[in-house]
């Protein structure tokens, strides 16, 4: 949205950040490296056929802002998965500014935003989500007049925290922040690890007592923290080293300790800070003592798989025991899981969760569809080989 070079350090290699990209050079952004070239949002050009967002559902909302603020229309759509995912949820906000915006059947894909001038407004997010608010922020700082954002606590919030450091948001309250219209400079971008990703290396260390991890250099945003507690609460030993921040977003070293793992209630706020790693929870509850239940994580049922469901299957598939909730799962923890099959159903999440749950597994694990983890991280399974093979 820059105009002139920008550099963007440390970028992730996933299929989703490669759907980004290829969406952006399609509108006339140039990379090179780490270089980023563009003509600045103001000289974007329509692409005249529908920007495919793959399997990311980050990509379509976050593109679907920023986009929202054009003076042409785009459509943007993905793959099965993502088509069946919703979209209505961002496109109440964009409208809201003033975009015109179109969804497919039942509010899903493909999104069809632009064409309109967008003027500020105060906007209400009922779920708090990181992509939706986002979205409006990348919309409204293209919008007439300021704009204020608010939804319940929980979200991520390392788009507002950059819009605060480059001067386009400030804070109005915990969960209220104040968009200021106006360009965003070229500069150099370092990218923070991802924890959601190193979470699978932490579980795994989990899982051994006295095994250990330690991944450097970690966003530790508040909103990315959630599975560090229940690591805690479970009993492995979590140590946080800060060392400093990009753009007002806090980065530090974790390392994680395992210990004789304990079943606990994962619910609230907590529940929505640690999101994407609740399949991860599942695999932990499966060999912790007592039960370990999740509940109000009703978002889980439209993740890229039904993460509710399919987390209850890669437990039971590998002999645990695990039921369903309506807004979560209940898994009864045992000594150690027999082995099976795991399918990943199109998630990442799940096949790299089926991966670390081969660790405490007596014989051996199939993952069918394992593939699916190169949307966040093709080299996982090298990584977590080499790792354990070091032990």
């Amino acid at each position: 949205m820059a105009e002139g070079r920008s550099r963007v350090i440390g970028l992730g290699s996933g299929d989703d950040v490669a759907a980004t990209r290829r969406c952006l050079e399609a509108l006339g952004v140039r990379f090179e490296g780490d270089a980023v070239d563009s003509p600045g949002i103001s000289g974007w050009t329509p692409t005249g056929t529908p920007l495919e967002a793959a399997n990311s559902g980050t990509t379509m909302r976050l593109l679907a802002g920023a986009l929202a603020g054009r003076p042409f229309r785009s459509t943007i759509v993905g793959d099965k998965s993502l088509t069946a995912r919703p979209m209505e949820r961002v496109a109440e906000p964009l409208r809201a500014l003033g975009g015109p915006v179109e969804t497919g059947p039942a509010g899903r894909p493909p999104i069809t935003v632009g064409g309109q001038t967008l003027h500020g407004a105060d906007l209400y997010v009922p779920i708090p989500s990181a992509q939706v608010r986002s979205a409006a922020a990348l919309a409204a700082i293209q919008a007439e007049g300021p704009s204020t954002i608010d939804s319940p606590a929980g979200f991520r919030d390392h788009t507002e925290r950059w819009l605060v450091g480059l001067g386009r948001a400030g804070y109005r309250s915990a969960t209220s922040v104040s968009i200021d219209p106006g360009p965003l400079p070229a500069a150099d971008y370092p990218i923070p690890g991802d924890l959601s990703s190193a979470a699978f290396l932490l579980a795994a260390a989990a899982l051994r007592p006295g095994a250990e991890v330690v991944v450097r250099a970690v966003t530790l945003n508040p909103g990315r923290t959630g599975f560090l507690e229940i690591l805690e609460e479970m009993g492995a030993r979590v140590q946080r080293r800060f060392i400093g921040e990009v753009h007002g977003d806090p980065v530090g070293d974790v390392s994680v300790t395992g210990a004789g793992l304990r079943g606990i209630e994962v619910h609230g706020e907590l529940a929505v800070r640690a999101l994407d790693e609740l399949p991860l929870v599942a695999v932990l509850g499966a060999v912790a003592q007592g039960q370990t239940t999740v509940r109000e994580a009703e978002e889980l049922r439209v993740k890229e798989s039904d993460r509710v469901a399919t987390s209850v299957a890669l437990i039971r598939g590998l002999g645990g025991d695990a039921a369903e909730q309506l807004g979560g799962f209940v898994v009864s923890g045992k000594r150690s899981l027999a082995g099976g099959e795991v399918y990943a159903s199109g998630d990442h999440r799940i096949a790299m969760a089926g991966a670390v749950a081969a660790l405490v597994c007596e014989g051996e694990v199939a993952i069918r569809g394992f593939a699916a983890s190169s949307v966040s991280w093709p080299d996982f399974a090298t990584i977590l080989e080499a790792m354990w093979s070091s032990r």
